[in-house]
């Protein structure tokens, strides 16, 4: 991945791919999940923890293998479970799905079942074998004979063993190849010397998509956001131009959502009935209620909370806010750290001066409260039900229910000024010719 960050914490969609195969994979009772962590990737073990809390860590200390990867995990699959699942934590775009599907040969008598695929391109691929729809063997590109090159089922290297034969197999795979290294794909000579059955489950190209590259990265976010993009579509929302808008995988909406051009969602975000996303908007671990307006270009970001019918329009941005049901944020704001009452209206260029250096502070806005253009309210303080504040105020101190608060200088007029300033710099202009 040409990069610092480990590839399984490379994102899709705003989340992990490591998370995206945890969430996928089996869960709840009867269910034990174990990672397989390289050395020095706390971070990697962080993640898995964060996404499964169920999650037992384990190292591989020396990389010898797909086979050995797994045996790392050896105290875990001796526990003794019906079925043992191996993936990788570099394919986002596989299901929940098709880990049952994968999982459903076992239960009718199979010692293994092999995910495969039909590859476009084979090259470089491992082939199944198959006789009879029976699996015989996975053959890598260097080993396969002219007539084996020529199968497009591929291996993508997610199984399924039947839990009472999978720690015995495993253990009995040698190192009997190039590199010396224990492979997976010897699984299926042993298994079938055992006289247990060995299947293919078939799956689509891009399901089981490896990512090792930042170009393989940018293709799988494609067939990601295509996939949420046709769901939200068939939910019933409606997007004028579904390919320029960013959708998460945990994003939500309700009934007769409209969506402009250019909106990007990032995770945490559900969206009410009847609400308008405007174009150019991004909005990350928000809650917008029924009937609100949001954008065109308006940021929301985590912890902001709009009530039913608020309009937050174009360049506002709000940061851990509640913005409760009637609130109108109209232009060139910013609300932080703040929880506004029902109906409260802020003018145009108004900030929550919510951050002092070191601390970050609340702002309280009553309930009908009006804010005029141009005022900064210094954290903590509090405006209260009802309450004005004028135009261009640094407003320091709370102010009442009901009360005007205005701090700004005096104006001062001088009659005749402008027109005398003009006639004194034109002649100055003339004489320097």
């Amino acid at each position: 991945m040409r990069a610092s960050l480990p590839k399984v914490l490379h994102a899709v969609a705003g989340r992990s791919l490591l998370a995206h195969v945890l969430d996928a994979a089996p869960k709840g009772e009867g269910t034990s999940l174990a990672v397989v962590v390289g050395p020095n990737h706390q971070a990697v073990a962080d993640e898995a923890r964060r996404v499964r809390p169920d999650a037992a860590i384990f190292t591989q200390t020396e990389r010898l293998g797909t086979a050995h990867a797994v045996l790392a995990a050896k105290d875990a699959i001796a526990q003794g479970f019906d079925d043992l699942l191996i993936a990788f934590g570099d394919t986002p775009l596989i299901s929940h799905e098709t880990f049952e599907r994968l999982r459903a040969p076992l239960k009718a008598g199979a010692g293994l079942a092999v995910l495969g695929f039909h590859a476009a391109d084979p090259t470089g691929y491992g082939r199944l074998v198959v006789d009879n729809g029976h699996l015989t063997a996975i053959r890598e590109q260097a080993d396969a004979s002219a007539d084996e090159r020529k199968i497009t089922l591929c291996n993508a290297g997610v199984m399924a063993f039947d839990g009472r034969l999978a720690l015995s197999v495993l253990e009995n795979i040698g190192n009997a190849n190039s590199k010396g290294e224990f492979y997976l794909t010897d699984a299926v000579s042993i298994v079938r010397e055992r006289g247990r059955d060995a299947v293919v489950i078939e799956t689509g190209e891009d399901e089981v998509r490896g990512i090792n590259t930042k170009a393989q990265l940018a293709e799988a976010e494609q067939v990601m956001q295509a996939r949420l993009r046709r769901a939200a579509l068939d939910a019933g929302v409606t997007m004028i131009a579904p390919d320029t808008v960013f959708l998460a995988p945990d994003t939500t909406f309700g009934k007769d959502v409209t969506i402009e051009p250019y909106v990007i969602f990032g995770p945490g975000v559900s969206v009410g009935d009847g609400a308008v996303i405007h174009a150019f908007s991004h909005i990350v671990q928000a809650t917008i209620g029924k009937n609100t307006s949001v954008g065109p270009y308006a940021r929301l970001r985590p912890g902001t909370s709009l009530g039913d019918g608020a309009r937050i329009g174009n360049f506002v941005e709000t940061k851990a806010a509640t913005l409760e049901a009637g609130v109108k944020v109209n232009h060139l704001t910013y609300i932080g750290d703040t929880h506004v009452g029902a109906n409260a209206n802020i003018g145009a260029g108004t900030i929550t001066c919510n951050y002092d250096g070191f601390n970050k502070h609340k702002t309280q806005i009553g309930e009908g409260a009006f804010v005029g253009s141009n005022s900064s309210l210094v954290a903590p303080v509090k405006i209260g039900k009802g309450a004005y504040i004028g135009s261009g105020s640094v407003i320091a101190r709370d102010v009442p229910d009901d009360a005007l608060a205005v701090e700004r200088s005096q104006q001062s007029l001088r009659e005749g000024w402008a027109k005398r300033f003009r006639e004194m710099k034109a002649a100055e202009k003339a004489e320097r010719g």
